[in-house]
């Protein structure tokens, strides 16, 4: 199980979200914490964010790191996917 984590942006994104959206992420956090990697709609990412993974929640991504030594995985982003990867 690995404890997750939200940056303060991925924070104020997650604080300012309605209701709906707070419940769909909610339970891509629980997912992330049991399985970082493997999900349909999990995809390791290229170019300059290789080593991050994303999370595709409708038309929202959750934008992730993980670190296995300490068994944590840390939102970078949540974000409408045309603005997720800025």
């Amino acid at each position: 199980m690995y404890a997750v984590n939200l940056t303060a942006e991925a924070r104020r994104f997650y604080e300012s979200s309605d209701a709906a959206l707070q419940r769909k992420l909610d339970r891509s956090f629980d997912l992330l914490a049991q399985t970082p990697r493997r999900h349909p709609n999990i995809k390791p990412l290229k170019g300059r964010l290789a080593g991050a993974f994303r999370f595709r929640l409708g038309d929202y991504r959750v934008v992730y790191v993980i670190d296995d030594a300490s068994r944590t995985v840390t939102v970078v982003n949540i974000a409408n996917r045309r603005d997720a990867y800025d």
